[in-house]
Parts: C-alpha cells; sequence; structure tokens
C-alpha cells in the first residue's frame, strides 16, 4: 500500500512469516472471528462514544446565502455542515460539497438564471435540486446513543458518507444538532480500539465487495473542470481519478477540491484544465492512498488509524488503475461481508 501527495510510488511488500505460515482454512477462521469481533465491538458502542472530548461543531441557517455559507466552510476547513430551520426549530438537512455542484449544474443548464445567485440562500437549494433532477439534501440522522452499528446502516442504505447525531431536549422537545459523524471517524474508532482487525489477513482478492472490479470514470491533467464536474455529478462518485498518457494513477480529483473554485459564488468560469486547478488545492491535501489486491484489510485499517483517507484506489504493478475501495466498500464488508 502506498500513499503520495501527487505521484504514485510502487512499492511490493512481502507477507510476514506468520502470514505465509497461515493455511487458507486458519486465514478464514481468523477473518470469521473478527469480523464478528468487529460487528460486536460495533453494537456495543453507541454514536456518542466516536466523539473526540472536545470539538467545534458549525450549524448553518438555511436562510443564509449560499456563497456566504461556502465562505464558512473554507474559512474553518469543514466540507459539510448541518442546516437548522429556525423556523421550526428542528435539522434542515446536511449541506455537503455535492449541494455546491449541484449548483454549478444547475447554472450550466440554465445560464440565464445565473443574475440571481447571489440572492440564492439554502432554502433555495432543494428548488435547484428538484429542477435539475438529482437528489435532495441529505436528511438521514440518528440519535446520539443509538449503536454505532446502527449508524453505519443507517448510511449504507441511504449511501450517505456521514451523519447528523441529533437528539432532543426533553422539556421544549426541540431537536438538538450534538455532532456529524463520518465514515472515516467510525473506522478510524474501529482501528484504534478493536485488535480484531489485526485477524482481517486474507488478502482483497479473495474479499467478496472490495475485488471486483469497478467501471471508473477518469481524466487526464488537461481536461476541463467542468467536464470532471459533470462526472462528479451524474455518476453521483466522490472523485475522479487523473491518469498520465500511459494510462497511470498520478493524482485525483475530489468533489472538495470544487469548493476552492467556486469561493465567493463564481460558478461559471471552470473553463480551467484538471492540471491549473490542482495549483489551488490545499496544501494539507491528504495524497493519493493506493492498494493492490494482494494487500489486507489489517493493513488497510492500519493506515486509516494513522492517515486520513477517504478511498484507495486499487492498481496493478505498473501503477494502472483496476479499481477503488471506498470507505462503503470496507464498512459494508465489516457488516455484512462473509468470511
Amino acid at each position: 500500500m502506498t500513499e503520495t501527495g501527487g505521484t504514485i510510488a510502487t512499492s511490493s511488500k512481502t507477507p510476514n512469516d506468520y502470514i505465509e505460515s497461515l493455511n487458507s482454512e486458519q486465514l478464514n477462521h481468523d477473518q470469521k472471528i473478527g469480523l464478528k469481533a468487529i460487528r460486536l465491538f460495533l453494537q456495543s458502542k453507541t454514536s456518542y462514544d466516536v466523539l473526540p472530548v472536545s470539538y467545534r461543531l458549525i450549524v448553518l441557517d438555511i436562510s443564509l446565502l449560499v456563497k456566504k455559507s461556502l465562505n464558512i466552510l473554507l474559512q474553518n476547513n469543514i466540507v459539510s455542515a448541518p442546516l437548522w430551520d429556525n423556523s421550526t426549530s428542528r435539522f434542515a438537512g446536511l449541506l455537503t460539497s455535492s449541494d455546491f455542484i449541484n449548483v454549478i449544474q444547475y447554472y450550466f443548464q440554465f445560464p440565464e438564471k445565473f443574475e440571481f445567485v447571489d440572492s440564492l440562500t439554502l432554502d433555495g437549494l432543494k428548488d435547484i435540486e428538484k429542477a435539475i433532477g438529482v437528489d435532495q439534501i441529505e436528511t438521514v440522522s440518528i440519535h446520539p446513543f443509538r449503536s454505532l452499528y446502527e449508524a453505519c446502516v443507517k448510511m449504507l442504505d441511504s449511501k450517505a458518507r456521514r451523519i447528523p447525531l441529533i437528539d432532543e431536549d426533553e422539556k421544549t422537545h426541540r431537536e438538538i444538532v450534538v455532532s456529524v459523524l463520518t465514515q472515516y471517524r467510525i473506522l478510524k474508532f474501529v482501528a484504534l480500539n478493536c485488535r480484531e482487525t489485526k485477524m482481517l489477513l486474507k488478502p482483497i482478492r479473495d474479499l467478496p465487495g472490495l475485488s471486483e472490479a469497478k467501471e471508473l470514470s477518469t481524466c487526464t491533467m488537461d481536461t476541463p473542470v467542468i467536464d470532471v464536474i459533470h462526472l462528479l455529478a451524474h455518476k453521483s462518485v466522490s472523485s475522479v481519478p487523473i491518469l498520465d498518457a500511459n494510462g497511470k494513477l498520478i493524482n485525483v480529483y475530489e468533489a472538495v477540491d470544487v469548493l476552492a473554485l467556486v469561493k465567493g459564488g463564481i460558478y461559471t468560469d471552470l473553463d480551467l484544465s484538471v492540471g491549473e486547478a490542482l495549483l489551488r488545492r490545499a496544501e494539507d491535501f491528504e495524497g493519493v492512498h493506493t492498494c493492490t489486491l494482494n494487500d489486507r484489510l489489517s493493513t488497510i485499517m492500519d493506515t486509516i488509524r494513522k492517515s486520513r483517507l477517504h478511498r484507495l484506489f486499487v492498481v496493478d504493478d505498473d501503477g494502472r488503475v483496476l479499481s477503488v475501495i471506498t470507505l462503503s466498500d470496507i464498512l459494508n464488508y465489516i457488516l455484512f461481508g462473509k468470511e
């Protein structure tokens, strides 16, 4: 498994003597025990248990201008925020980078409406998303004291990468936004606290749901950003791998990269190339994570424990992309996969 900031450095790992000594039956046994233990761990913990002792939460009122909400996200280095309807005192959904991409799609289809972009409020996003026929703002949520297992199931069922924790005041019955739980935070919590992840030693190629090849949309450094934005929207993906002339993986363009480009409400000047757009990427970009079909889930979980990642591109020995493994794929295997 490799991680780089912009280029991919391939490396070959030899399995250690212990793994080599295990036969297929022992690997299957350990994998089964490990998965069962992790599932019991998720069922025994609440969503609230995952939250750090101290954290910051930003909640946006739906009357706020979309342009201002984008600036707030960028200034605070976050990519999503719960929405609040002050008129009903209730949670109103979760704002994500996908919603800003939908705004771009809308003005691309209806350029005559662009004069109204500066007055667009978060509450108006539902009309825009309805007009272009895409999913509405995510509204799935869970009580913080429900089990972590249930939170995972809710996220997988709704295809949401994060889920807000919503409580209720006992006296006023007003809803309270407690925090937002992400798939990465859940998997890191498991990696840090569940030692049975070290038992997941079967290679990726033998794991249903993780080994299958996926049809990937790709781009090059010369691809116009607007074309990549269309791919992100129409394929409902959070990233597009960037390949060189030989088809080798060299970087990735993510949905969150779009936020920096449309800062200040500029939604039309997106003809620049992917390479030019990456020059505006934040310096704290986590890098591109890759693995091979010979890597093991135990190794991936160890990487999640040490590094922040959202996906791993599966590459061959020449660095060509075979597939992608998302955090949703990993969660789905841990919850429902067979050993």
